[in-house]
């Protein structure tokens, strides 16, 4: 099965969505930095993680366009977990500029990276062994349907 980019974007969408959004309402209270059960920590990861979907579908697009040069237009699925790499930069460089519009954050410190550096990488190892793994058991369709869920 080739995933096409319609059901790539509907499995990026749908990880961060889902995953992404239980594993930060979890993650937040524990994270470096002072982070509580209080309603900013959970405005800035939830901030975060909605800048890494609306970028990751910009992505997307970008990796479509280097995958046509590719014979098989697909990645190797250890590609796929190494691009969280410059995924992950960008959302930092972007936070560590303010221009993530909603999160104040003026000189950020070796904690509010480390905060940004676990929920990130914890997000994207999940997704990506359940993308890989057992996603393809209750949704069985999805491996033949170019990984679309709708």
């Amino acid at each position: 099965m080739l995933p096409t980019l319609n059901g790539r974007l509907q499995t990026r969408i749908f990880m961060l969505v889902v995953f992404g959004g239980l594993i930060t309402l979890v993650l937040t209270p524990i994270l470096p930095g002072g982070f509580e059960f209080d309603r900013e920590s959970y405005k800035v990861t939830y901030l975060i993680l909605a800048t890494v979907l609306v970028l990751g579908i910009v992505w997307e697009l970008i990796y479509h366009g280097i995958q046509q040069f590719r014979w098989e237009k697909d990645w190797p699925t250890m590609l796929g977990l190494i691009t969280a790499l410059n995924e992950g930069a960008l959302v930092w460089l972007l936070l560590e500029l303010g221009w993530i519009p909603g999160i104040d954050v003026e000189n950020p410190s070796a904690s509010v990276f480390w905060a940004f550096f676990i929920d990130f990488s914890v997000i994207w190892i999940a997704i990506w062994i359940w993308t890989n793994g057992p996603m393809r058991v209750p949704f069985i369709r999805w491996r033949f349907f170019g990984g679309r869920i709708v």
